[in-house]
């Protein structure tokens, strides 16, 4: 059968019959049609973005498996984006786990896949069905068409031809849809005939009116559908039952001619107010979207400005990545960026959180490779002491062990996992050699004698009464260094006590003093010093504790059971600050008092 187009001199000169109404259906309904429903699909996929892969691959487990899964493909493919997006961040954020032999990305990916293939499956021949369908009503609407040609040609008694005409319409009802490229012209040849049969067919005037009247009532319902829309809360789904309705519409044929306009401008009126509802719907959208790219711009800028900052500690790069959590987080809450720039601003803002977490792992690696060459330092140095631990050369070996015990704190922190085996191991030889030197010391080598004389020196420090005068004061530390010095080694176990002990009655005893002799060169200063001098001097040494005690912490923290000690150590740091702003007090006072 050949398919049946609308002659040109009809499209030239359309029938009176109801042409206004259906001219104004298409110049009207199509615009409305045309509007973009895109952002409803963009909303629902960045709705999925907080969703877990295991989640994902449920949704779309529970999506192919309901009765609608072959009406619902935009979600299926919104779903299966979503899951690919996370997992690219995923295998990006962890390279070492997807590129191991027990990859637990590979089997989620694989059991999505073969879901995800039997949906693509079942959609296809859903697809392959539905065309099918389609165009077997194409042929059937054809058919119609040539029917309702030939009963309009027939030169018959009206009472004859309308119960055929009114099967005829029936019948192109229940058809079912057609391809989309050929709905217009087989709805417009249709509508064509349709009103020819009313111009040109001499029906009885009751048959004809009865037919307009069971239009009229059927178009009123769908006046009343839709003004009943126009007061939906859910614009979107009203706006989409509104298509229907215009499609039904034009399934009925014309009304008596009085009441075409008033019935179609009611109709129209409806639709207008939807419409408009719908487009000033996605205007306040796209100003909310604006919004939200204004908001991840800031976002971006402010984890680039932390990506491009230099960090030299552990503690700057877990605080920097500490705010970029924080950041993300605050990302994830911003909706919907504008469907032109929403790609993107994701893309500044996640290659600004790359360059840091990059610039971190670089400098972890360098860490790493700076503690590893400090343990091929300290095993050089554990190989030698006990190279050395058998020696009975005891002062020359005694000096050695010194040097070599100074050099291990010169170095810096080894991988934590051998911190503490190595220095077991290197005071194990330390020990072994210095029990042995004990043992079999020398009347003149008397190191308890020894112990117990630096000892009484403690004492006496310990008991000295300062004076107001500070040369007396450096005289009597002179005196006190002099003693110490003059004594020989102490047993090794000993040594680490007793010299703290020693420095920490002379920081007791002497503070200036010592802070007086680091800025001298050794040089005790015998002139007379300003109260405002001896502050700052004080000021100063407490800003060199405060260095020391956080560099104390860094070494800690690569040690286990270190605990206590950091705390220890902050508390001095607290303690120590609390006494600097005291002493910026008065020094401040002793100024405004030298002036």
């Amino acid at each position: 059968m050949s398919e049946t187009k609308i002659p040109e001199e009809v499209l030239a000169a359309p029938s009176d019959v109801e042409t206004k109404e259906s001219v104004v259906i298409e110049t009207a309904a199509e615009p409305e049609l045309a509007v973009e429903a895109e952002p409803e699909a963009e909303a629902k996929t960045e709705s999925l973005a907080d969703k877990t892969l295991a989640e994902l691959s449920e949704m779309f487990r529970n999506l192919k498996e309901s009765a609608d899964s072959m009406m619902r493909s935009k979600e299926a493919e919104n779903i299966k984006s979503a899951f690919y997006k996370l997992l690219g961040k995923l295998k990006g954020e962890n390279p070492e786990v997807a590129g191991s032999l027990s990859n637990p990305f590979e089997a989620v990916e694989e059991n999505f896949k073969a879901v995800y293939a039997d949906y693509k499956k079942e959609r296809a021949e859903f697809n392959r069905q539905q065309e099918a369908k389609r165009e077997e009503n194409l042929v059937t609407k054809k058919a119609i068409i040539e029917e309702l040609k030939a009963l309009v040609e027939k030169d018959e008694d009206a009472s004859a031809s309308f119960p055929a005409f009114r099967e005829l319409q029936n019948r192109w009802r229940e058809a079912g849809p057609v391809p989309v490229n050929a709905y217009r012209d087989i709805n417009d040849t249709y509508q064509f005939y349709v009103e020819k049969f009313y111009d040109m067919v001499k029906i009885s005037r009751d048959l004809r009116d009865l037919d307009f009247q069971k239009n009229l009532e059927a178009k009123e319902k769908f006046c009343e559908a839709a003004e009943k829309l126009a007061e939906n809360d859910n614009v979107v789904n009203a706006f989409h039952e509104l298509q229907k309705l215009h499609e039904q519409w034009k399934e009925f044929g014309p009304v008596a001619k009085e009441k075409r306009d008033d019935i179609w401008n009611r109709f129209k009126a409806a639709t207008a107010v939807i419409n408009k509802r719908y487009q000033a719907h996605f205007e306040g959208q796209k100003e909310e979207q604006l919004a939200n790219l204004a908001a991840k711009q800031a976002l971006c800028e402010r984890v680039e400005e932390i990506a491009a900052k230099e960090l030299n500690s552990s503690s700057e790069w877990n605080e920097n990545s500490r705010k970029i959590q924080e950041i993300q987080e605050e990302w994830r809450k911003i909706g919907f960026a504008t469907r032109k720039e929403n790609q993107k601003i994701y893309d500044r803002f996640r290659a600004a959180c790359d360059a840091f977490y990059g610039h971190k792992r670089d400098y972890y690696n360098q860490f790493k490779d700076s503690m590893n060459a400090n343990l091929d330092k300290k095993m050089a140095i554990i190989e030698k002491a006990e190279a050395l631990k058998n020696s009975t050369e005891w002062k020359k070996a005694t000096d050695q062990f010194i040097e070599l015990q100074k050099q291990w704190k010169e170095i810096g922190a080894v991988p934590r996992k051998k911190s503490e085996q190595i220095w077991k191991r290197f005071r194990a030889a330390c020990d072994e050699f210095f029990s042995e030197r004990d043992k079999n010391a020398k009347p003149e080598n008397d190191f308890y004698g020894n112990l117990k004389a630096k000892k009484k020196v403690i004492e006496d420090i310990q008991a000295y009464v300062v004076s107001d005068d500070e040369t007396a004061n450096a005289e009597a530390l002179r005196a006190f260094t002099e003693r110490w010095q003059a004594i020989g080694h102490v047993p090794f176990k000993e040594k680490d006590a007793v010299n703290d002990a020693y420095r920490a009655a002379v920081r007791e005893k002497f503070p200036l003093m010592q802070a007086s002799r680091r800025q001298q060169g050794g040089r005790v200063s015998k002139g007379p010093r300003s109260e405002k001098d001896i502050l700052m001097d004080k000021y100063r040494q407490l800003q060199q504790d405060v260095t020391t005690y956080e560099n104390n912490i860094g070494f800690f923290a690569a040690s286990k059971n270190s605990e206590p000690l950091i705390k220890q150590m902050q508390e001095r740091i607290e303690q120590a600050k609390a006494e600097l702003k005291e002493l910026e007090q008065k020094i401040r006072q002793a100024e405004e008092g030298a002036e």
